[in-house]
C-alpha cells in the first residue's frame, strides 16, 4: 500500500517531536552533537520566525520532516532595504531520506514563500541537492556572504530569485540573523531534555 505524505504548517503539540526530529538529522553530520533543533526551539519566540512558513511533513500520519523560514533583507548599493527569507534548518530524518521526500518538501516550501514580499530565499547547503530546486551559488546573484571577500563565491551560500527585477546588478551582503547564533553551552543544556546520544568528531564535519 503506498504511503501517504502530507505537508502541513507546525501546531504547538508538534514542537518537541519536531526538535527531536531535527536533532536525529542533523546529529553529528556538521559538527559533533546538532544546534540545530535547538535553533528551532528558538526562533519560535523571535518576531522575524515565519510561522506562517513553518512547516511539518508527515509519513503515514509521523513527522519526518521539517523547514522552517526567517525574515531577512538586504541591503541595496542605494540603501534600498529588500526584504527576502532565510530557509533553515530544513530535514527529513535519515530513516526516510533518498525516497525524493526531501525535495518535494522544499519544493512545496517555496512555492509557499512565493506567495509572500520575498524578493529571493537565501541559506546555507549543498549545491547538489538545492540546485535541483533552482537555488545557485548565490555570489553568481551579487550576494555575498558576511565578511568574505566578493571574489570568493563560497559555494555552500545558496540563493533563490523570487522576484527577478531587483537582482539586476545588484552587489551586496547577506548576514546571519542573530537566531542561529547560539550559546552552545544553552544548546547543551537544552539537550538535557531529550534522550542521550553520543557526540562523536566524524570525518566530512564543518566544525
Amino acid at each position: 500500500m503506498a504511503k501517504s505524505v502530507k505537508i502541513r504548517l507546525e501546531e504547538a503539540q508538534d514542537y518537541r517531536l519536531t526538535e527531536n526530529l531535527v536533532r536525529e538529522a542533523f546529529w553529528n553530520v556538521y559538527r559533533p552533537g546538532a544546534l540545530e533543533h535547538f535553533v528551532l526551539h528558538q526562533f519560535r519566540n523571535r518576531p522575524e520566525f515565519c510561522r506562517n512558513l513553518d512547516f511539518v511533513m508527515e509519513y503515514d500520519g509521523e513527522i519526518i520532516g521539517q523547514a522552517m523560514f526567517v525574515k531577512n533583507t538586504l541591503k541595496t548599493q542605494g540603501g534600498e532595504e529588500l526584504p527576502i527569507l532565510s530557509l533553515g534548518p530544513i530535514c527529513i530524518h535519515p530513516q526516510h531520506q533518498r525516497k525524493g521526500l526531501g525535495k518535494q518538501l522544499l519544493d512545496y516550501a517555496v512555492a509557499q514563500a512565493e506567495q509572500t514580499d520575498a524578493e529571493g530565499i537565501f541559506m546555507e547547503g549543498n549545491i547538489n541537492f538545492y540546485g535541483k530546486c533552482g537555488f545557485v551559488v548565490a555570489s553568481t546573484l551579487g550576494v555575498h556572504y558576511m565578511d568574505e571577500p566578493s571574489d570568493d563565491p563560497v559555494p555552500y551560500f545558496l540563493g533563490k530569485i523570487l522576484k527577478p527585477k531587483h537582482f539586476e546588478n545588484l552587489d551586496t551582503r547577506y548576514y546571519i540573523p542573530q537566531g542561529y547564533l547560539v550559546d552552545e553551552k544553552q544548546v547543551d543544556e537544552f539537550d538535557k531534555q531529550f534522550p542521550y546520544k553520543e557526540k562523536l568528531r566524524l570525518p566530512g564535519q564543518l566544525v
